[in-house]
């Protein structure tokens, strides 16, 4: 996948969020780590899985409003123009939480999604990540 300069990566898991930039170019991407920022997970009621039960647990409501909060965060950068080019990377379940909270400004700079757990493996590892897809 080719990273547009200054593209943002977001890594994401059901508690973590991991920031990263391009600080290289489409040819040569470089990726420096950005300060996350402080989310609002007070949306516990996600989508129309908000019942607890032995089917859908409690930490599933707790990932889905993290979820809901980094796409919140996510949205207001790219309506703001914070962020012009965007690629984001979480588990599969995560993203599909992620997808249903996408507005139309997040979705038009959007570069693309892996389906991968990459919290904690630095900014390496994610490169490849996005080399391999």
């Amino acid at each position: 996948m080719l990273l547009p300069h200054g593209a943002v990566v977001a890594v994401v898991d059901g508690e973590k969020l991991e920031l990263y930039r391009n600080t290289g170019n489409e040819a040569a991407a470089e990726l420096s780590r950005m300060d996350a920022p402080k989310l609002d997970e007070h949306n516990k009621g996600s989508g129309d899985r908000h019942i607890t039960s032995s089917a859908n647990p409690g930490h599933l409501l707790v990932e889905d409003a993290h979820a809901a909060a980094v796409v919140g965060w996510l949205n207001q950068a790219a309506t703001k123009a914070e962020i012009k080019h965007l690629v984001v990377v979480a588990p599969p379940r995560t993203l599909g939480e992620m997808r249903r909270h996408y507005d139309k400004q997040l979705a038009a700079i959007l570069v693309g999604e892996v389906h991968k757990e990459l919290i904690g493996r630095g900014g390496a590892d994610v490169l490849a990540a996005l080399q391999v897809k």
